[in-house]
């Protein structure tokens, strides 16, 4: 992928990203749905060459941040350390299966959610609803069809 095209994938998957995690929701559903910011970032780092990708994760966090009302810099890590970890394995999880890519993006998704958690509990004690712990595998359950759908956005 040539790096006018990359860029334009990431714009296209945050802005949809962003849309998709904005639309309200039941709580309940709310609460335990994935982290549709790292999922639709983790295809992009999967299928681009490009070099900064920390930098990139760190924009998006920030943007996240702004747009629900969290703590600055929150998602920011969050999104920072569920990439290291794709990106440690993005040689392999490009030519894995499908069932492969699930649990590498239920373990990225873990970090993200536990380095939320950390920064949540730092911030205002231990003050969460559990039900977020369901989270990582609303990520591993939701993957194939993302990656389905966003296969098709990029052609």
């Amino acid at each position: 992928m040539t790096e006018k095209n990359d860029n334009l994938l990431l714009l296209k998957i945050s802005l949809i990203a962003l849309i998709v995690s904005a639309i309200s929701l039941p709580q309940f559903v709310e609460i335990i749905s994935p982290f549709w910011i790292l999922i639709f970032y983790i295809y992009w780092l999967i299928y681009s060459e490009n070099k900064a990708a920390y930098i990139i994760a760190l924009l998006l966090g920030l943007i996240l941040d702004l747009s629900q009302g969290d703590i600055l810099g929150q998602n920011a890590l969050a999104l920072i350390l569920g990439s290291a970890v794709i990106l440690r394995v993005k040689k392999s999880f490009y030519v894995s299966n499908i069932t492969t890519q699930q649990i590498y993006v239920f373990i990225a998704s873990f970090v993200y959610l536990v380095a939320l958690l950390i920064i949540q509990i730092a911030m205002s004690g231990i003050n969460f609803d559990w039900l977020i712990l369901f989270a990582p595998l609303t990520s591993f359950i939701i993957w194939p069809f993302v990656r389905f759908l966003l296969a098709k956005l990029k052609h």
